[in-house]
């Protein structure tokens, strides 16, 4: 019984110093939302319990091989034993219980980051390879920027035009795929609670630009966000080329074509109009107006020699005028 006490002693001394211990490293980023708070009480409930069986194991462990070791001049055998009925039903249902318990608090979890705000703003989430676009129905404003307000629920209709992709801003904590084809929205609420800027990733493997599919995520005051949306309202340039360049940036253009020249994914659009481009069957055509056209409509058409065909098709997602307009920003870039 002495030694059941000693250790019991040890593993309440261990496990409160490795809880404290863990408890004092910044291992999750800020939080930065309502749904964050019921996720990090459960992580923190994890930890120590986690501390606790590391306690247990590492304990019993060390204290046996000092304890019990063999001494010089002892020849003689341990205590022989083959079992304690008792004990191995406490160790059955003990994690038995502890694992529904937490399947409880998981659930509870998930409801309050599920729970609906009827007040709830919508932002329509349109992800790409390899670029995020922000609709604001209520508004009709459309942004590469998810801003949002201070302590108001965000309802967040997730979609996507190709591939899977999945929207994460860590310091929100909660995440949920964004699925190509028709009715395959999937809902995602967040109430922002702290100031500040953060970023959007893509938490699913999705093509060869993946790593870089971010986009900045503001969090502002109602009267800041207020001000932005009426900002947003008379900001069409006059330019068809500025307006191209706007389009451009909306439809995730920029994530495989550069203006600088240097390739990406797709070909680069400085001094591309009017050059010729040579195909991956060997011949060539002239970069013009029906050539871009063609391009945007059916971008399996002509292939350049040396890309892939993964362009998706955005004749669907822009209007006739957009794509115009993203031809004069096309032709400007000499």
């Amino acid at each position: 019984m002495k030694h059941f006490v000693i250790v019991a002693v040890l593993v309440l001394i261990v496990t409160v110093g490795v809880s404290a211990a863990l408890g004092s490293i910044p291992l999750l980023p800020i939080q930065a939302s309502a749904q964050a708070v019921p996720i990090d009480h459960l992580f923190g409930l994890h930890v120590k319990v986690i501390s606790f069986l590391f306690a247990l194991i590492v304990v019993f462990l060390l204290y046996s091989v000092v304890v019990f070791r063999r001494r010089p001049g002892d020849t003689g055998e341990g205590d022989h034993f083959e079992g304690h009925t008792g004990l191995e039903i406490i160790w059955t249902l003990a994690p038995l219980a502890t694992v529904l318990y937490f399947s409880y608090l998981g659930a509870q979890a998930l409801a309050e980051t599920r729970r609906v705000d009827p007040q709830a703003m919508e932002v329509k989430v349109i992800a790409s390879q390899w670029s995020w676009r922000f609709e604001y129905p209520e508004y009709g404003v459309t942004s590469t920027t998810l801003n949002l307000p201070l302590n108001r629920q965000v309802l967040l209709k997730l979609t996507s035009t190709d591939v899977i992709h999945s929207f994460w801003v860590p310091e929100f904590r909660v995440k949920q795929d964004a699925l190509p084809g028709a009715n395959m929205a999937r809902d995602l609420r967040i109430t922002p609670t702290l100031l500040g800027e953060y970023k959007v990733r893509c938490a699913e493997l999705c093509g060869l630009s993946h790593a870089y599919m971010e986009s900045p995520v503001v969090v502002m005051e109602a009267a800041a966000f207020d001000s932005w949306i009426s900002g947003q309202a008379g900001a069409v340039p006059e330019s068809p080329a500025e307006r191209g360049k706007k389009w451009a940036a909306q439809f995730g253009c920029a994530g495989c074509h550069s203006i600088d020249g240097s390739v990406v994914v797709g070909p680069s659009w400085k001094g591309l109009y009017g050059k010729q481009e040579t195909l991956a069957d060997g011949t060539t055509v002239p970069v013009d107006d029906a050539y871009l056209l063609e391009s945007i409509h059916e971008p399996g058409a002509k292939i350049v020699k040396g890309f892939q065909p993964i362009m998706p098709s955005l004749a669907s997602q822009m209007t006739d005028e957009q794509i115009t307009d993203v031809i004069a920003y096309i032709k400007s870039l000499k």
